[in-house]
């Protein structure tokens, strides 16, 4: 299924439901090819990740998609057990997936991305939807790294809105504030999908409805697994539906959905041991009138999109390409 015209992505992820629903969503678009998935602790540990990864990847008939397991705990502290009350015991709402017929490939994670950009120098494209362990780690066995990344785009962070963790932190970058730090500070271009945009898209029922209606097993195996996230939402937006988090940063990733407000700033991320641990410090004074760029800034914090995901999303994973 390779086409050499698409761009080639390594996804990153720490597959829950909405890790789900972004792979979903890559699985279904032309415009880029999977070219590898690493994954890391964080909704669940990294090798319960690989397991629904490869499961998704079964249900699509993707076998050609490598996987590898990637850290199995954050930089400076142990896993702590994930998320089960978002996203279930098994990190994907308790729905059962395929047992995978093939296990993960051999290597880490980190060493998969390392290999990957020598593969793709120049033009392999970074999309990261967890805690940026395994991108840390990468970049500390190989400094030389971001020379050969196009870009990476990451879901993470609160610029301007309350965290989700913390009163100031959310939990990709709450849950390994070194990694992040040592990934926002890397000379390669970056995309921040923060808090601030991420939940302000919403995947309501009449989304899920497309999804479990749809005659890709991958689409409606991830509508069964939104039963049990839309639960947990219920408490955040009173009424049952979603934020897109991972999904937009993939949608971002592969161009669906474009940044009307994302300006270059310089970000620092706080990795001291009191109530501001996790949070992402992004430098947004001066943007009251519009986006205005840093010089030498080289991470771009999105503060709105030209577009709602959820009709896009919704109608890409239903219908993917037969």
């Amino acid at each position: 299924m390779s086409d050499t015209q698409n761009r080639p992505l390594y996804f990153d992820c720490d597959t829950g439901i909405d890790d789900s629903l972004a792979l979903a969503y890559l699985l279904a678009s032309p415009e880029v090819e999977l070219a590898g998935i690493g994954t890391v602790c964080g909704n669940t540990d990294a090798e319960q990740a690989a397991r629904n990864t490869l499961g998704l990847l079964a249900l699509a008939d993707r076998d050609d998609v490598p996987v590898a397991v990637g850290r199995h705990d954050f930089l400076t502290r142990a896993f702590d057990g994930g998320a089960k009350h978002v996203h279930g015991e098994n990190g994907v709402g308790d729905v059962t997936l395929p047992e995978p017929s093939r296990a993960p490939v051999e290597g880490t994670a980190a060493e998969m991305l390392i290999r990957l950009s020598h593969e793709y120098a120049g033009t392999l494209e970074v999309v990261a939807v967890g805690p940026l362990s395994n991108l840390a780690t990468a970049l500390e066995i190989d400094p030389s790294l971001p020379s050969r990344v196009a870009r990476v785009t990451l879901m993470g962070g609160a610029a301007l809105v309350a965290g989700n963790i913390s009163p100031v932190a959310e939990a990709n970058i709450g849950n390994d504030p070194e990694a992040a730090a040592a990934v926002l500070g890397a000379a390669w271009p970056v995309i921040v999908a923060p808090l601030d945009v991420t939940l302000e898209n919403v995947f309501e029922e009449e989304h899920r409805a497309l999804l479990l209606a749809s005659h890709s097993p991958v689409a409606r195996a991830v509508g069964e697994m939104l039963d049990f996230y839309m639960d947990f939402y219920v408490a955040t937006y009173g009424r049952r539906c979603s934020a897109l988090h991972d999904p937009l940063a993939a949608a971002l990733a592969v161009g669906q959905v474009v940044p009307t407000n994302a300006p270059a700033v310089p970000v620092t991320v706080d990795t001291t041991a009191g109530p501001g641990r996790g949070q992402l410090i992004a430098d947004l004074r001066g943007q009251r009138v519009g986006p205005v760029d840093h010089a030498d800034a080289n991470v771009r914090i999105v503060l709105a999109t030209d577009a709602p995901l959820a009709g896009i999303l919704a109608e890409r994973v239903a219908n993917p390409p037969r």
